[in-house]
């Protein structure tokens, strides 16, 4: 072998050798250091949590495995659980927290933890801990001693771990597809919430000589993450699925954002009031955009209310349908079911500053038994402003009215402007709501007036519709003020034969000649404005009660009183007595000429 050649060979020999060397050295070296760093890993981790949670929580796991080249490590079969006695002692002390945690999961990653610096500096710094597919277990018992708390430890952690470290630092935490569940120790006999697939994101958690001071810190983190995909649940009542397509949650803005939520109904609208066994509203909610922001996390954590300053509601659609004809429940009673009413009775303590509304479509149907049709009114384009949305009893001490004012387009024509003002603290459910509803062709009202009040309108056409009620459980009573013109009806009736409703000419017209108003103002340019006291039945809801009101105020407004409607019998009555004198008086006179031509046979 030439000289120059047998040179480069003995060079990269002698590299291969050294750097083979080296590995095998490096590699022992970090065997030696797995093997030796494993049971300090562990009593630290250990320490770490018992010291920083004032003796409250421990640790337990089967295996740690660790890397120190990568500086990772993984817990297997990992349980943190409470200490039930310390629990009790720090509730002496007026320590305790007000939330409660028990955790297991089979793997716990610790990534790039750093045990050079551990050993040296005594610093334990971690780039990420991974929380793979926990369980976990909440449980909320409210302390009064806990009002007021800043959300940060009541003492410091560094106090308790400065001994033994300088810091302890985590930049992310990662709770991945989380079984969550909830328990109310607050309210007797309460059902636990459970929820699964959630996400949690931790970011710069730090202990140290002055993050426990740190104002733009929270429980010691810069920022919390929530992500909720996919997730379905099944009310108890098995009549409904509650969806959201995709949640999230960032505590440093204090924004939530869904990306869609329903409340889809299990069953077809003629079949829910059947599976239901009477005639039970059936709900069907869609919603593309809901945001909340200014949302209080600390206080949601704390105390589990949530308090936020705006929300916003956009794209979407509520549907309401009832069937009437179904068997009443028995003891059936809506009373104390009213929108303001049924915010008091949640569980979860909630206030929404201001609740703002776009583009939402209401649609209220009813089907009649005697028509044997489906009855709608629609409300389109629904926008608004909700404000003081609340059950909290100190806020409504200070504003007890919720106010509603919301501008929409009936059956997408005629301009609606409406506003509700709800007591809050009122027992019979009061509340208030007046509006204004501007022209559109009357016509559109008979896909409410023909399946429900077997009217239909033939022509007419409506400048301003103007209401304004007081309500509470038992009814409602107000003024309605209708201006229209050139309005003509017609009476209907079911036909089983023809299997439609079908007109009834003379009623028809006695309605047109004796009762219907066809304009107002009339004549003489005065507007008849109509006062109504309409009773409710305690087995309606809200809508219906809304409904009846204003179509009683329309029906007086356009003749269709009570004192008018009696005279309209007495008409018919008349008629009918005058048709059957009719009627018998040619009997008889058919009974006369059979009797005179039997007579004249028998003398032949």
């Amino acid at each position: 072998m030439p000289d120059t050649k047998r040179h480069r060979y003995n060079v990269f020999k002698w590299i291969a050798g050294t750097l083979l060397g080296i590995f095998i050295v490096l590699a022992g070296l970090a065997w030696f250091l797995n093997i030796k760093s494993r049971p300090v890993l562990s009593n630290r981790i250990k320490t770490l949590l018992y010291k920083s949670t004032d003796s409250l929580y421990t640790i337990t796991f089967t295996k740690v495995t660790t890397n120190v080249f990568t500086g990772n490590a993984t817990l297997q079969n990992v349980k943190i659980t409470p200490d039930n006695n310390r629990f009790k002692q720090l509730i002496a002390l007026k320590r305790a927290p007000n939330n409660l945690y028990s955790i297991s999961l089979k793997k716990l990653v610790v990534k790039h933890f750093h045990p050079l610096t551990l050993y040296r500096e005594k610093k334990l710094q971690v780039e990420e801990v991974i929380f793979d597919k926990p369980e976990v277990t909440m449980v909320n018992q409210q302390f009064p001693f806990n009002e007021g708390r800043a959300p940060r430890p009541i003492k410091s952690p560094y106090d308790i771990i400065s001994k033994n470290l300088k810091e302890f630092s985590i930049k992310t935490i990662r709770f991945k597809d989380v079984s969550f569940k909830y328990v109310n120790k607050n309210v007797p006999n309460s059902l636990p919430f459970d929820i699964d697939d959630l996400n949690i994101t931790l970011t710069d958690l730090l202990v140290d000589s002055t993050s426990a001071d740190d104002p733009k810190r929270f429980y010691l983190l810069k920022d919390i993450m929530i992500n909720l995909n996919n997730y379905v649940y099944r009310t108890p009542d098995k009549m409904y699925d509650i969806k959201l397509d995709q949640l999230d949650f960032r505590a440093t803005t204090g924004k939530l954002r869904v990306n869609r939520f329903a409340l889809v109904p299990l069953y077809d609208e003629m079949k829910f009031g059947r599976v239901a066994g009477y005639p039970r509203e059936r709900f069907d909610i869609g919603m593309r955009n809901i945001m909340l922001n200014g949302i209080d996390l600390p206080l949601y954590i704390s105390k589990q209310e949530l308090w936020a300053k705006e929300m916003a509601i956009s794209n979407g659609f509520i549907s309401v349908f009832n069937q009437n004809g179904l068997p009443k429940k028995p003891q059936e009673n809506k009373i104390g079911k009213f929108p303001h009413q049924l915010l008091q009775l949640l569980k979860a303590p909630i206030l929404v500053q201001k609740i703002e509304l776009k583009d939402i479509n209401v649609t209220y149907s009813v089907f009649n038994q005697e028509s044997n049709q489906r009855g709608r009114i629609s409300f389109e384009n629904t926008s608004g402003i909700i404000k003081n949305a609340t059950n909290l009893d100190n806020i409504k001490a200070i504003n007890p009215i919720m106010e509603v004012n919301l501008n929409t387009y009936l059956f997408g024509q005629g301009k609606l402007d409406v506003n509700f003002n709800f007591n809050l603290t009122a027992k019979d459910g009061e509340f208030s709501y007046s509006g204004v509803l501007h022209n559109f062709n009357a016509r559109v009202l008979n896909q409410i007036t023909k399946p429900l009040g077997l009217v239909r309108i033939n022509r007419g056409n409506v400048d301003k519709l103007k209401f304004n009620f007081k309500a509470n459980d038992f009814g409602a009573k107000g003024r309605v003020s209708f201006s229209y013109y050139d309005l003509s009806v017609a009476l209907m009736k079911n036909d089983p034969e023809k299997d439609h409703l079908v007109t009834r000419g003379f009623l028809s017209f006695l309605a047109n000649a004796l009762i219907i108003k066809s304009e107002n103002p009339g004549a003489d340019g005065k507007l008849n404005a109509v006062d109504v006291d309409y009773s409710r039945p305690s087995n309606t809801s809200f809508f219906n009660l809304i409904w009846k009101s204003l179509f009683t105020g329309i029906k007086y407004s356009i003749g269709i009183t009570e004192e008018k409607q009696k005279e309209v019998r007495q008409h018919i009555a008349r008629f009918k007595a005058m048709r059957a004198s009719h009627n018998l008086r040619v009997k008889k006179r058919l009974e006369r000429r059979l009797q005179r031509q039997r007579e004249q046979h028998e003398k032949r």
